[in-house]
């Protein structure tokens, strides 16, 4: 019994270690090597797929990738939960900049749609802190679980944060650093803390 659990932390360890060269091997062969071993990995995965060194994907088995994306360095993608209901997808021809965060953890969802542009540190967290009982710390009340989507042809500026429930419409812009707290119309271009509607995109 206890060489078996010896066994297990061995083979956890050395997954570690994979995990860890996988990530941050460079070069060609690194970005070969990694569209090739999540290919297989994913719950679905299309052609043409860039994955940067130092990029960070957990809950593979949740995770829909179409045609052509490029995650950049220090994105992160985390779809894990403990009941397997979370869930990322992601459509054709989307680019993530540097250290873009796609968090759909414990329960959430994140559909992202075709031809949308995210930039640099853009962060989007489908679920939220429970926080109602005064007498438990709120770390321990567990998660709302939540959903974002982001229509065809959006452009998400640098530093914008995108909060649950929230839908982008098609073809509109988050001007940097802007935070979503409320769905955005279809052209519309939105900014600010909390964001809110500064223009359109259709001329009148």
């Amino acid at each position: 019994m206890i060489l078996i659990k010896i066994g297990r932390k061995i083979l956890e360890e050395l997954g570690s270690y994979f995990e860890y060269f996988l990530r941050n091997l460079p070069g060609i062969l690194g970005r070969y090597s990694r569209y090739l071993i999540y290919k297989r990995l994913l719950k679905s995965c299309g052609k043409r797929i860039y994955i940067a060194p130092a990029v960070f994907l957990k809950g593979l088995k949740n995770i829909e990738l179409g045609n052509n994306i490029s995650f950049g360095p220090y994105n992160s993608v985390f779809a894990e939960s403990n009941t397997n209901e979370a869930r990322i997808k992601i459509g054709n021809n989307v680019s993530c900049n540097l250290n873009v965060m796609i968090n759909a953890d414990c329960k959430g969802e994140i559909i992202i749609e075709d031809n949308v542009s995210i930039g640099p540190n853009v962060v989007m967290r489908a679920s939220g802190h429970r926080y109602e009982d005064l007498h438990v710390p709120i770390r321990l009340q567990g998660h709302h679980k939540g959903k974002i989507i982001i229509r065809d042809g959006v452009w998400i500026g640098a530093n914008a944060v995108i909060l649950p429930n929230v839908t982008i419409g098609k073809g509109a812009i988050v001007g940097a650093g802007a935070v979503v707290t409320k769905d955005v119309d279809d052209f519309d271009i939105v900014g600010g803390v909390p964001a809110k509607k500064i223009a359109s995109r259709i001329k009148n």
